[in-house]
């Protein structure tokens, strides 16, 4: 009978060991970092998250305002087509073509939120209903697939594909819920921006000091930045008589656009948004 390791050997062996398996793993998690497709979440991102949830409200009105609703619509939706095409085919993540892509989803969803309303007269509850549904539907499925909604695993087509689906649905989603309490609730733009800042705030007070879900957590306030910075966008650029400010929707447009354009330069040189240590 051969004699049994004793404690001491078994440790050696495992602290000889332990190096080997870490150093056969970090060119695997390199790669993984590498293949990411979506940044960090950073403090960075939501402020360009919000920027672009209000640049959307606002283009898209002076759009739809300015040139025929017909051609506002084909323009937003090549444009978004030509982005999510740009972003699906670089390898890694991009911040100019990554927030493009998005700044692209917040002008198309808004879009596709007014038009169920305007064009086909759908109340903003059944709309928001419906397309909350749809979202209910897109995480289901994606989870049934993937087995996680994290968008830290974003490194295959198939998963970057269910991430931009859920996008586009959460920025419709949010434009019908805005509308909603702003319009049909009565409460206006500015009360209206008041709500959704509170509601932004909870998941993260919730994560911090209830361990509530991160996965959870993330998409809550992820879907609650559309109708905050969009109310807050309809405030200062809608006319007085409508409740706003009345600064104009193309000038608060073009305003939100260089403060997305400065903070994507400063990561595109700082790589704030790529660097960290990952969940």
């Amino acid at each position: 009978m051969s004699n049994p390791i004793s404690q001491h050997q078994a440790d050696a062996q495992a602290e000889t060991f332990a190096p080997r398996v870490r150093a056969k793993a970090e060119p695997i998690n390199r790669a993984m970092h590498v293949l990411k497709k979506v940044p960090e979440i950073t403090v960075y991102f939501w402020i360009i998250k919000l920027l672009t949830t209000a640049m959307g409200e606002t283009t898209s009105d002076y759009m739809v305002n300015h040139i025929d609703p017909v051609i506002a619509v084909a323009i937003g939706g090549l444009g978004l087509l030509a982005a999510l095409v740009l972003q699906l085919v670089v390898r890694r993540y991009v911040p100019s073509i990554y927030w493009l892509a998005v700044v692209m989803v917040a002008i198309f969803g808004t879009m596709a939120a007014d038009v169920l309303h305007i064009g086909l007269g759908i109340p903003y509850l059944v709309s928001t209903v419906f397309f909350a549904a749809a979202l209910a539907v897109i995480f289901g499925v994606w989870y049934a697939s993937e087995k996680t909604l994290s968008i830290h695993s974003i490194y295959t087509l198939r998963r970057e594909l269910f991430y931009w689906a859920t996008i586009i649905t959460t920025f419709a989603l949010g434009t019908a819920l805005g509308d909603m309490t702003a319009s049909t609730l009565g409460l206006g733009y500015l009360s209206s921006g008041m709500l959704f800042a509170v509601l932004f705030a909870l998941p993260a007070l919730a994560y911090w000091l209830l361990g509530l879900n991160e996965i959870l957590a993330f998409w809550f306030a992820y879907i609650v930045t559309r109708p905050l910075g969009a109310s807050f966008a309809d405030w200062m650029g809608k006319p007085k008589s409508a409740g706003g400010v009345g600064i104009g929707t193309g000038t608060v447009s073009l305003v939100l656009a260089i403060l997305i354009v400065g903070f994507i330069v400063y990561l595109t040189i700082s790589h704030k948004d790529s660097k960290g240590k990952q969940p």
